[in-house]
């Protein structure tokens, strides 16, 4: 157990003096706050006691929403989907709407107005501009909270360190714009090959080290290798290793409508710091539309993944797919039967290996085929 660090009046005196304008009190309080840290230290880990974890987390302010369930202040998030999707339009309205404090419609935002510092690898100035006016006149004004970085392709980079002077450079524009949320799209440019697991690691304790040490929240943009439009999407379909995944704090995706191209879906994919709202049979509807300026996402309804995926002419190879995901989200026999115009037969028969266990739908380990592990809650 341990103990409550004393301190002889030499060393407080000290420490008074040294911290000019702190009260004997605080100093004590303090040196026995750095006390503690200290006897808590074992090596790589930091041990305390239940109790001690959760005084020191009552004492911070609960996470507040950024974007709904989706993404929640502190958060490191990561967006992904395939390319020409929306994921810059939607980043850029997310970020704009923490700037000036207003919700995107549909969505909640509790953090209150600060600066966004929006890392842009994807467009030019100009292609920037078109997006946000109207053909290159009547511009949208930004407000001063919103701040745009792109590369200068003018900078002298360190031969052979163009990752290493990317991440100074980018921390030091943290410092110095005071920015609470950084916005980076997309994280291919923060690391050379993150499809790869020994890069992925690394890249994402980067990413971990930034936001702990600045206090400040991440959304990460990211691809998906193509993929069939026609399956729900999974944690698996974002590009490279799992652990990109599995080290954020949470995660969504956009995916496409296939009776409507000009429709997105979002999903919730990962979620710590909340219930898990948006899954396959709640997903957000959202129409891309320009109606002056402002490019961007407008919500229209709530609705299921399989609503938007079905095709009557799928394979029976794709209504498996959906059969078997449907079952693990909870879906019965007739529900299945109905959206995918099968019989009840073969829905019982591709899916009798998911067994009900404490009121949710789990498949049991199998080897069916290469389709069946993306299906696998987690």
């Amino acid at each position: 157990m341990m103990m409550d660090p004393k301190f002889n009046d030499e060393i407080i005196k000290k420490q008074v003096a040294k911290n000019a304008g702190l009260t004997t009190s605080e100093v004590t309080e303090q040196l026995k706050s750095d006390a503690l840290k200290a006897l808590s230290k074992k090596g790589l880990f930091v041990v305390k006691t239940g109790a001690q974890w959760i005084e020191e987390a009552k004492n911070r302010p609960a996470p507040r929403m950024l974007f709904s369930e989706f993404w929640h202040e502190g958060e490191l998030c990561i967006l992904f989907a395939d390319t020409n999707v929306g994921k810059s339009i939607l980043a850029v309205q997310i970020g704009n709407s923490i700037a000036t404090g207003n919700p995107v419609h549909g969505f909640t935002l509790e953090a209150d107005k600060h600066k966004v510092l929006y890392l842009d690898f994807e467009l030019s100035d100009k292609q920037f501009e078109i997006r946000y006016s109207v053909n290159y006149k009547n511009h949208y004004l930004f407000c001063d909270n919103f701040l745009r970085a792109e590369i200068d392709p003018d900078t002298d980079v360190p031969e052979g360190k163009f990752e290493e002077f990317l991440h100074s450079s980018l921390e030091s524009s943290i410092k110095e714009t005071g920015a609470r949320t950084l916005i980076v799209d997309n994280i291919t440019y923060l690391k050379n090959e993150t499809e790869k697991a020994k890069d992925a690691l690394p890249l994402m304790k980067q990413l971990k080290a930034l936001k702990k040490k600045h206090g400040i929240s991440i959304l990460a943009l990211a691809h998906t290798p193509k993929r069939d439009q026609n399956k729900p999407i999974t944690r698996n379909d974002l590009q490279g290793s799992k652990m990109l995944i599995n080290f954020c704090d949470s995660s969504f995706a956009i995916g496409e409508c296939q009776a409507d191209k000009g429709a997105r879906y979002l999903k919730q994919i990962k979620a710590r710091n909340t219930e898990f709202k948006f899954d396959a049979n709640n997903v957000m509807l959202c129409q891309i539309a320009k109606p002056d300026n402002f490019l961007m996402f407008q919500f229209q309804y709530y609705t299921t993944e399989y609503d938007l995926l079905i095709n009557r002419e799928n394979s029976f190879d794709d209504k498996r797919v959906l059969a078997r995901q449907m079952k693990e989200e909870g879906a019965t026999i007739d529900q299945i039967q109905d959206k995918l115009g099968v019989s009840r037969g073969w829905v019982s028969e591709n899916t009798k290996d998911i067994t009900k266990i404490k009121g949710r739908n789990k498949a049991k380990k199998q080897n069916d085929g290469p389709n069946d592990s993306n299906l696998t809650l987690v």
